[in-house]
């Protein structure tokens, strides 16, 4: 199975997310503080990362920053806080869910398992011997590769964002509502708010708003549309 990093200063938490991830078949590396994480992050290379939001050295927040300048592992925030802004915010920075603390072991191990198909579905059609190419206007996307261009600058996106993108792409001029744009990306792990789909389009429009593009329009009380034509 794979291998997860959980990152925790609170010992019990990291016990019980341990048990459960092992009982699931997954190999756990533990770490109780930012800092340790980022060290077990480069020397182990795991496949998904737990990440708490509050914790000393470092907390989750910088942590996932500093991961996502260099790698698209898949990472879950867990935070006592259920306020909405910690919600967004862990997404914008790139995170693939977030779990609200007490949580059930059994839906931690459920969406662990739910991003790394997601991730695992990613990788395998990058090994494919077919690369498919996704061209409107200026904006590519490069399906074999997970790259996405615009005016041939790079855009860097996580495995959710480029799912999103795509299903828009796919469709220039017609309105996706919200709750299907979860269903493409998420598969049908019902958990997934469409909200959560909300951040993620909004951090894509970020990472494209600093290129110079604004090629996604927000359909009221319905969902979203990518631009019939982009400049």
């Amino acid at each position: 199975m794979a291998h997860i990093l959980i990152a925790d200063d609170d010992g019990h938490i990291r016990e019980v997310v341990r048990y459960a991830l092992e009982r699931a078949g997954h190999r756990v590396t533990e770490a109780h503080n930012g800092a340790v994480a980022l060290q077990r992050f480069a020397a182990e290379a795991p496949d998904l990362i737990v990440l708490d939001i509050l914790m000393p050295e470092d907390d989750g927040l910088s942590v996932c920053r500093q991961i996502r300048g260099k790698s698209k592992v898949p990472i879950i925030f867990l935070s006592s806080r259920d306020e909405e802004l910690d919600r967004v915010l862990g997404l914008e920075l790139g995170a693939d869910d977030y779990v609200t603390k007490p949580f059930s072991p059994r839906e931690l191990t459920a969406r662990v398992a739910a991003v790394l198909r997601r991730a695992s579905a990613d990788a395998a059609f990058t090994e494919g011997s077919r690369a498919e190419l996704l061209v409107h206007g200026p904006l590519a996307i490069d399906l074999g590769r997970h790259t996405c261009t615009y005016r041939s600058q790079p855009v860097t996106l996580t495995v959710t964002e480029l799912e999103l993108l795509v299903a828009l792409v796919r469709a220039p001029g017609r309105v996706i509502e919200r709750a299907d744009l979860v269903r493409r990306a998420y598969g049908d792990d019902h958990h997934i708010t469409e909200r959560t789909v909300d951040s993620h389009v909004r951090r894509i429009r970020q990472k494209l708003g600093a290129l110079g593009a604004d090629p996604i329009e927000t359909v009221y009380g319905l969902g979203y549309r990518m631009r019939e034509k982009l400049e």
